[in-house]
């Protein structure tokens, strides 16, 4: 399996920006198309809509999605990373808000209506600790 395709099974995962302040990083779900993830802010709550991982990617582009699996037998756990360079998008994208709808119910229901962060993966790597197959 290659590193976006394990990416790919991920729910979740966590995108890292950096800032002023150094480092931030914080869970998102997300959907990709081809070598580019989507993420859009959407109704959750949040404690202010001056997002810090919006001015962060205005400020510097690069960034970093991080997903991972936990299994109490380790011989099954694995990470996975995309590097790249974010856009940010108007709300309402049409094609970033299809993939998410595809790929979570909820935002059939109910689609976000902030922002879209595309970021333009230039780099995947993982990790794995299957031993690999000969």
């Amino acid at each position: 399996m290659t590193a976006r395709e394990r990416f790919a099974t991920a729910r979740v995962a966590r995108l890292a920006t950096t800032g002023p302040d150094g480092p931030h990083v914080v869970p998102i779900v997300f959907a990709l198309d081809g070598d580019v993830l989507y993420h859009a802010v959407d109704h959750k709550p949040k404690r202010t809509t001056a997002l810090k991982r919006l001015d962060n990617l205005r400020a510097d582009p690069r960034a970093s999605v991080l997903a991972d699996a936990y299994d109490e037998d380790w011989a099954r756990l694995w990470w996975a990373r995309a590097d790249g360079t974010a856009r940010i998008l108007e709300p309402g994208h049409v094609p970033a808000i299809e993939r998410l709808r595809e790929r979570y119910p909820q935002y059939r229901e109910r689609p976000p209506e902030g922002p879209v962060i595309a970021i333009d993966v230039n780099r995947w790597s993982d990790w794995t600790a299957a031993a690999p197959r000969p």
